[in-house]
């Protein structure tokens, strides 16, 4: 059980961010951002703000809870001159933006680029949009369903003798977040050496296709488009997962040499050296589905942890197929803290993912829970207005 230190001071402290995203690749970004100490401001609708607090189970807004945590909640009405004020004055007091608009909202409401920095010049303003602020695609909604679809994903994704397939969470949106942190924080180096803000263009479909980008130079070079293998790959073998007598699966992979030649001697099949289908990393490729079948026959006659306690012992990378209530109390898990609980009103201890990556002499922290919709306006606008009359 972790508890929230509401005077933790991070590295990123001194950096105030203001979020006007919706959903998940802006909150995302601005999670990372938090989780280092950054003062991050939601900027949200007075109707029903960001919503991701709208994405519920069991009736409790879990996905708000996790990525919305250390951060605070303003409700601004960004229509009315008042709110838009306000929007201003946070701009000349803030180091980066974070927006989604589809491109040309925020300049239709006034405060485009230009506009916010005439106000702030070293203010960094990330763009987030599904298809990225030029191209013939610019004004095409974009959600990361789309992206993962035309990106090339879905059609790696899955068996060859079923369709495509989409992940199960919002990969796309993800990956972009992580990809804006770096380059939020690239350009905020900039700006804190030179004193000039600029625009990160963040689509989300150049992130995952970054995942997969290999797979243009392989059709340049071969010609030949990649087909969906399943959980097998198509440039190492052995790879794949295999059942166990128990009903349950482990995860193998063989992708280098000295490797596969190891598991052989584990499965006592020391003949499979020197078999022409199985020598080399090529040929291996090649026979996939046959070798495949020999380990899975090996597999097959034992439990998963027989498996787990045979593979391990021989030094083979092998690991359990888990789902998240295996994980939980794992002792790996638990040894790394690589899922903490944190008080939570409604539910006590809320398990999520911890700080990521670790920092050994300057780490993030947690210091408050996912705020409720402008639980922090007044304390925020309070704090604005005096600093403006005492400014003169």
């Amino acid at each position: 059980m972790s508890t929230f230190n509401a005077t933790f001071s991070g590295p990123l402290d001194d950096v105030r961010v203001l979020d006007l995203s919706r959903l998940v690749a802006g909150n995302m970004l601005s999670a990372y951002l938090a989780d280092f100490g950054a003062d991050v401001i939601k900027i949200e609708r007075p109707d029903k703000g960001d919503d991701l607090r709208h994405w519920r189970e069991n009736g409790h807004d879990i996905y708000w809870k996790v990525y919305g945590r250390n951060k605070r909640s303003v409700v601004l009405d960004l229509k009315s001159a008042e709110g838009l004020a306000d929007f201003k004055t946070l701009v000349a007091t803030s180091q980066i933006l974070i927006e989604n608009f589809v491109p040309g909202g925020i300049e239709k409401m006034g405060v485009g680029p230009d506009v916010l920095h005439d106000i702030n010049p070293a203010l960094v303003i990330v763009r987030v949009s599904g298809w990225g602020q030029t191209g013939s695609y610019r004004t095409k909604p974009g959600f990361g369903t789309l992206v993962e679809a035309m990106s090339g994903f879905a059609h790696l994704n899955g068996f060859p003798d079923k369709p495509p397939a989409l992940p199960p969470l919002a990969l796309a949106d993800m990956i972009a977040g992580i990809y804006g942190a770096a380059g939020v924080l690239t350009a905020l180096r900039v700006a804190e050496r030179t004193g000039q803000g600029q625009t990160v263009d963040l689509s989300l479909f150049e992130p995952i296709f970054s995942m997969i980008a290999s797979e243009a130079a392989k059709y340049q070079a071969t010609g030949e488009v990649s087909m969906r293998s399943g959980n097998q790959s198509s440039h190492t073998a052995p790879r794949n997962l295999y059942l166990c007598s128990d009903g349950k699966y482990v995860s193998m992979s063989g992708s280098m040499q000295s490797m596969a030649m190891r598991i052989f001697d584990t499965i006592n099949r020391q003949d499979l050296k020197t078999d022409p289908r199985f020598s080399d990393n090529d040929a291996r490729v090649k026979n996939r589905e046959a070798l495949d079948e020999i380990i899975g026959h090996f597999i097959g006659e034992r439990t998963q942890a027989e498996n787990l306690e045979i593979f391990e012992a021989a030094g083979v990378t092998v690991g359990p197929v888990f789902s998240v209530a295996d994980l939980i109390d794992h002792p790996y898990v638990t040894s790394r803290q690589a899922i903490v609980a944190l008080d939570d009103q409604e539910l006590g201890a809320l398990p999520m993912h911890n700080i990521i990556p670790r920092l050994d002499k300057t780490p993030g922290g947690f210091r408050r829970p996912a705020p409720k919709l402008g639980e922090h306006t007044d304390e925020i606008l309070r704090a604005l207005r005096e600093d403006k009359r005492q400014s003169g």
